[in-house]
C-alpha cells in the first residue's frame, strides 16, 4: 500500500470556506468514482507542516513560511495505481472539482509513502487517527533499520507507520498515524541527531 501525501496552503486573498469547500467537493468525487487501485482518500486542516515545527525536524524549506495548512492523503494499492490516480484526478468525472480546489492553491509540495505495518483505515473515515508523529535524520547521516522500534507500543489495528518512498519536496523520513503517542517515537527513544514532532490533524467536515 502506498500513500500520496500533498501539503498545501491556499493563496493569499482566497476565500479560505471556499477553498475548503472545493477540497471536499473533490474528495468526494472520488469517493463516487475511485480510480481504479486507489483504496481511500482524506484532506486534514492542520496547524503546522511537519517541516515548519521550529527547527524540529532540520528540514526546513526556503521561501516556505511555517504555519498552518492542509494535508490531502491517497490511498493506492501500487505505483501503476498512483498514476492511474494522476490521470483521472483531471480526466472526465473529476477535473471540474479538481480544477476548482487548484484555482486557490497558493503554494503545494507532496511525498509518496509505503505502508510498514498497521492498518490503512487509520489514514481516513471513522478510524482516522487524530494525530501524525513524523521522523526525520539528519542529513548525512547512515540510515538505520529503525521501523521495528518506531511502531513498537502501537496498536496496530488503529495505527500505521509509513516511510517515504519518494520526496517531491521537504518531507520528513518515517509517519506514524495514531490516537496517541507510543513510545517507539519517543525522543529518548531516536538515534542521535534525529528527530520527531508530533502534530494534531483535523479532518475537513463534510467528507
Amino acid at each position: 500500500m502506498l500513500a500520496y501525501v500533498f501539503w498545501h496552503r491556499c493563496r493569499e486573498g482566497t476565500d479560505i470556506e471556499a477553498y475548503e469547500q472545493a477540497l471536499i467537493a473533490f474528495q468526494r468525487s472520488l469517493a463516487r468514482m475511485p480510480p481504479v487501485g486507489m483504496r481511500g482518500s482524506a484532506v486534514f486542516r492542520v496547524g503546522a507542516l511537519p517541516w515548519s515545527v521550529g527547527a524540529a525536524l532540520g528540514e526546513e524549506p526556503g521561501g516556505v513560511t511555517a504555519g498552518a495548512g492542509y494535508e490531502d492523503w491517497y490511498l493506492v494499492e501500487d505505483y501503476a495505481a498512483l498514476g492511474v490516480l494522476g490521470e483521472a484526478a483531471v480526466g472526465r468525472g473529476h477535473r471540474t472539482s479538481h480544477d476548482r480546489a487548484a484555482r486557490g492553491l497558493g503554494w503545494g509540495t507532496a511525498s509518496l509513502y509505503r505502508l510498514l505495518e498497521g492498518d490503512a483505515r487509520s489514514v481516513s473515515g471513522a478510524g482516522a487517527a487524530s494525530s501524525a508523529t513524523w521522523v526525520s535524520r539528519p542529513l548525512g547521516s547512515p540510515e538505520r533499520p529503525l521501523a521495528e522500534l518506531l511502531g513498537d507500543g502501537m496498536d496496530p489495528a488503529h495505527a500505521s507507520l509509513w516511510q517515504r518512498q519518494l520526496a517531491l519536496g521537504p518531507a520528513p523520513e518515517f509517519c506514524l498515524l495514531a490516537g496517541e503517542h507510543p513510545q517507539g517515537v519517543a525522543e529518548s527513544r531516536l538515534p542521535a541527531g534525529w528527530r520527531s514532532a508530533t502534530l494534531a490533524r483535523e479532518t475537513l467536515p463534510g467528507e
